[in-house]
């Protein structure tokens, strides 16, 4: 319980690291009583809402919110909307502002549904997928279902912007997607196209949620909400690039996957891309051939060996940086918040 009395969100769950554990119990404690009485709130709508769903694709819905995770996304959203001086004042304003929240949260729970599917994965957070429980089929309609109810919320703001934001976060998850899957098992992937699929899967959606927070809030514009989204847009990327050099350090007590785990895929990250360029063995080796587990976490060795990882993250301290370095110094409001999310991305991973 948090101090209101309301239930703590479920920022912890998972796999989460210690690191992940104290960065977000940090920025709750700074936040006060209010973002936690927030964040509960949006937790507690996003289990209505699938709940609402309908049998059975209800119970699908519900498990997959109820697998957790550090929905560092609505926190985006709300603290977009606290540098801009909190929602409209009186409930609706506080509904609007969970209902972003919970929108952003439910695109994001798509993309695990079906990425789960197109990966064969069986675990998600120590659970079963829905793949793996009901099928491909049922898999499929629980991500159409919460892509759909994350728009039939938000459209409930009545506020086009907002819509717009999302849909276009929503397509470029589908384009990236289909970037990836285009490039799985590659031998030759450029950096910048490396880059560009990031950008796509990973932070049009971190973008969002910070333009969405500023949308809904009293102080926000559009000018607000396009450099609140740069900033989070950078931060998405450094998130999945400091996620890509975890899967090749590790451990797998740290992580939660067996180290190598997105390389047995066939997904090539930066760390493979820079020590192709360092290392011929390591750039001779065809993906498909990787016979297990044993195999890829060798290969994370090689790769390791190469420097490839110190590389890779020092790229991505400095987009950090450059998130740091591009939050308006005029904000309405406080901000101090967003830059304490973008060290705690730099953190989980030392």
């Amino acid at each position: 319980m948090n101090e209101s009395g309301a239930s703590a969100p479920a920022l912890n769950a998972g796999t989460n690291t210690a690191a992940d554990v104290e960065a977000v119990d940090e920025i709750m404690r700074r936040g006060g009583s209010e973002l936690r009485e927030r964040m509960a709130r949006a937790e507690a709508y996003l289990e209505q809402v699938t709940a609402e769903s309908g049998i059975p694709l209800a119970a699908h819905a519900t498990a997959t919110i109820l697998a957790g995770g550090k929905r560092l996304r609505p926190l985006l959203v709300m603290l977009a909307a606290e540098s801009a001086a909190g929602p409209i004042e009186g409930l609706e304003g506080e509904q609007i502002l969970v209902r972003a929240a919970v929108a952003v949260e439910l695109v994001h729970s798509a993309t695990l549904v079906h990425d789960d599917l197109i990966d064969g994965a069986e675990l998600r957070r120590g659970r079963p997928t829905v793949a793996a429980v009901a099928g491909r089929k049922a898999a499929i309609a629980t991500g159409d279902l919460l892509f759909s109810r994350a728009f039939a919320e938000l459209a409930r703001n009545r506020d086009p912007e907002q819509l717009r934001a999302l849909s276009d976060a929503s397509s470029a998850l589908a384009a990236g997607e289909l970037l990836q899957r285009e490039d799985a098992y590659a031998a030759d992937v450029a950096v910048e196209r490396y880059l560009e699929r990031c950008r796509l899967k990973t932070a049009a959606l971190f973008e969002a949620a910070c333009r969405l927070g500023a949308l809904v809030a009293v102080d926000g514009t559009a000018e607000l909400a396009a450099a609140l989204g740069r900033f989070a847009e950078r931060i998405g990327l450094a998130f999945q690039l400091l996620d890509d050099v975890l899967d090749v350090s590790g451990p797998a007590e740290r992580t939660g996957k067996a180290r190598g785990t997105d390389l047995l895929d066939g997904t090539v990250t930066l760390p493979l891309i820079l020590a192709r360029q360092r290392d011929k063995q390591i750039a001779s080796l065809d993906l498909a051939t990787l016979a297990g587990p044993a195999e890829a976490e060798a290969l994370c060795e090689q790769i390791a060996a190469t420097g490839a990882l110190e590389t890779a993250r020092a790229r991505a301290l400095a987009v950090v940086a450059e998130a740091k370095a591009m939050l308006p110094s005029t904000l309405p409001h406080r901000y101090d918040l967003l830059e304490l999310v973008a060290d705690a991305v730099v953190e989980r991973y030392r």
